[in-house]
């Protein structure tokens, strides 16, 4: 990711925490235990995924002045702080819902494709000297991550305490990507 040539030293530590935050997620969703249940592979990956929005969220209330986008960083904290004590509440129960092979590696096929994508668009987003649209060209593609990897999990049978979780992270994630593509196209 050497994206730093004509970047101001504000942009270069921005991006710098960035990176280590995106790299530490993507291991952390690479390396879960996974299991022969989806509804417990789902908890196990969403979790360092939230875990990684959380911690971009603090990185960019760090440098910008972007007001609505400070809500927005906000209200991401907020959110998947209780989305990961929700997920954390249920896991046990959760992990007990077993799934048939065929299920499975459909299943992990879907989300290896959606976290490829992902960590492609969110490791070489475009990046310039206004870290408040850095922020929104990454955390965009992180979210219709979650997107995507929550819808994929409702096509099979899961846990029926994970499907509220599920549902809200479509629903919250959707209306602040929403609201992130409004602030940067006024940028």
């Amino acid at each position: 990711m050497n994206r730093t040539c004509g970047l101001s030293n504000v942009t270069k530590d921005y991006l710098a925490t960035y990176c280590c935050i995106l790299e530490e997620m993507m291991q952390g969703m690479k390396s879960v235990d996974l299991r022969n249940s989806i509804s417990h592979n789902f908890i196990v990956q969403m979790i360092p995924h939230h875990q990684g929005a959380i911690e971009m969220a603090r990185n960019i209330l760090r440098y910008t002045t972007n007001i609505p986008l400070q809500k927005i960083a906000t209200q991401i904290i907020i959110e998947q702080t209780k989305s990961i004590d929700d997920m954390q509440r249920i896991l046990c129960a959760c992990s007990a819902q077993r799934n048939c092979k065929e299920d499975l590696c459909r299943y992990q096929n879907r989300i290896g494709q959606i976290m490829k994508t992902m960590f492609c668009e969110m490791k070489y987003a475009c990046t310039n000297n206004c870290v408040s649209a850095n922020f929104i060209r990454e955390m965009i593609p992180h979210h219709l991550g979650a997107i995507a990897m929550a819808e994929n999990t409702l096509k099979y049978a899961i846990c029926p305490e994970l499907v509220a979780i599920l549902d809200e992270i479509i629903t919250s994630q959707k209306m602040e990507v929403e609201k992130m593509q409004c602030i940067l196209r006024c940028m």
